[in-house]
């Protein structure tokens, strides 16, 4: 039970951060270095979630690009497209590594394929809690009599094309051509969700579906899907692979 107060409380401060925030506040660059490190956070969140990532990263001397954008708002194509046009002026001639939440991952997988963000600048990426072959909260929740109107409204059209069918956007990605290290949560603290999902789960992803062909290394850790970036454990984890290309 304390557990479950502490990340409802977790919930309502990053809920106060995200409300109306300004566009033009939702990139962040932090220190000066030579390895340079993007962040891209989930599905409803900000940039502010991913905060804690920025800041170990920038203590540890990576220049860090903590990129905001509408997840709800626009497709997954536009939305990479988006991030891609952002970073294409940001060290351009620099290779970078990413952190990504959730969502986060499948951009950076579609921008990659699509040609949006060329190969040879992403050298190591970091998913944690991808819905890599999609997420059946995705499939069944949009139906659902009561909640589905809702829920689509809330999760954008971004959120309807993560499901686990073969015409979704997951599907349709091809593996992994970069050094990629998948975190996966194993707690869940939605029963209902838990129940949907039908297996081990962070609360939003199957284990099983976090991992993604072609990845170099792949973890979990006894943590809930809104917050993979929070706990110290997982920054030590992403560091260990940005500098070692492995978790162990």
């Amino acid at each position: 039970m304390l557990d479950f107060r502490r990340e409802l409380r977790r919930i309502g401060a990053d809920l106060e951060a995200n409300i109306a925030l300004p566009r033009a506040m939702t990139d962040e660059a932090m220190t000066t270095s030579s390895r340079f490190a993007v962040l891209l956070h989930g599905l409803g969140r900000s940039a502010f979630s991913m905060r804690p990532v920025a800041r170990r990263l920038a203590a540890h001397g990576y220049e860090v690009f903590n990129v905001g954008y509408p997840s709800t708002t626009a497709s997954i194509p536009v939305l990479a497209a988006d991030v891609a046009a952002r970073l294409a002026t940001w060290h351009p001639d620099q290779p970078l590594d990413f952190i990504t939440h959730s969502l986060g991952g499948i951009l950076v997988r579609y921008a990659v394929s699509a040609g949006q963000i060329p190969r040879s600048r992403v050298r190591r990426v970091v998913m944690l809690g991808p819905p890599s072959t999609g997420s059946e909260l995705a499939d069944q929740l949009p139906r659902h009599p009561l909640v589905g109107p809702f829920y689509r409204r809330f999760i954008g059209l971004a959120g309807l094309q993560l499901g686990t069918s073969a015409d979704a956007i997951p599907a349709q990605l091809p593996p992994v051509t970069f050094e990629t290290g998948i975190i996966a949560g194993t707690r869940s603290y939605n029963p209902w969700f838990s129940a949907i999902l039908g297996a081990e789960s962070d609360g939003k992803v199957r284990v099983d579906r976090a991992a993604v062909a072609g990845m170099r290394d792949f973890v979990t850790v006894p943590y809930w899907h809104p917050f993979l970036m929070r706990p110290a454990a997982v920054h030590a984890l992403i560091l260990r692979f940005l500098e070692r290309g492995e978790f162990r």
